[in-house]
C-alpha cells in the first residue's frame, strides 16, 4: 500500500470515527436535554409515561411537516413556546400529559437544532410502521 493510500485509509478511518462520535454525542444530548419526558423506545408500563416516546412525537411531525427543514424549524421553536394551538400530536395526548412546559433555559436554539436533526433522522426507525402509518423514502405517510 502506497503512502497516498495509507493516508486515504487513515482519514476515511477518521471521518468515520469522528461521524459515529458526533452521533453519540447527539444521543447523548437528547438523553441528557429530553428523554427524561420523551423516551426512545416504548414502555412495557405505558402509565410509567410522562410524555409521548419520541417515536409518535416525530411521527404526527413528519406527516404535518414535509421537509427536515420545516420540521427542524417547529420543533426549534414549540419546545421553547409550546402553545396547544401549534401542537401537533392528537388532542387526547394534550389531555393526557397536558401541553409540554417551555424548555426555555434548559436548551439552546442550537441544542435544538442538532437534536431535532437527530430526532428527524432517526425516528421512527426506517420501516417501523406504527398505528396506521408506513415510512417511506424518509417520511411517515397515512397507510391505505
Amino acid at each position: 500500500m502506497n503512502n497516498k493510500m495509507k493516508l486515504l485509509f487513515v482519514a476515511i478511518i477518521i471521518g468515520v470515527g469522528t461521524s459515529v462520535n458526533a452521533a453519540d454525542g447527539v444521543e447523548k444530548l437528547f438523553n441528557n436535554k429530553c428523554a427524561v419526558c420523551h423516551v426512545k423506545t416504548k414502555p412495557s408500563d405505558m402509565q410509567t409515561l410522562v410524555a409521548p416516546p419520541v417515536m409518535g412525537v416525530m411521527r404526527h411531525v413528519k406527516m404535518k411537516y414535509n421537509t427536515k427543514e420545516d420540521a427542524i424549524k417547529f420543533i426549534s421553536e414549540y419546545v421553547l413556546n409550546p402553545q396547544k394551538d401549534k401542537a401537533v400530536c392528537m388532542p387526547q395526548k394534550i389531555k393526557h400529559f397536558g401541553l409540554m412546559p417551555s424548555q426555555k433555559g434548559n436548551v439552546t436554539k442550537a441544542e435544538l437544532q442538532t437534536i431535532a436533526s437527530w430526532m428527524y433522522d432517526n425516528f421512527p426507525p426506517k420501516g417501523k410502521m406504527s398505528k396506521g402509518m408506513k415510512y417511506q423514502s424518509g417520511k411517515c405517510q397515512s397507510a391505505k
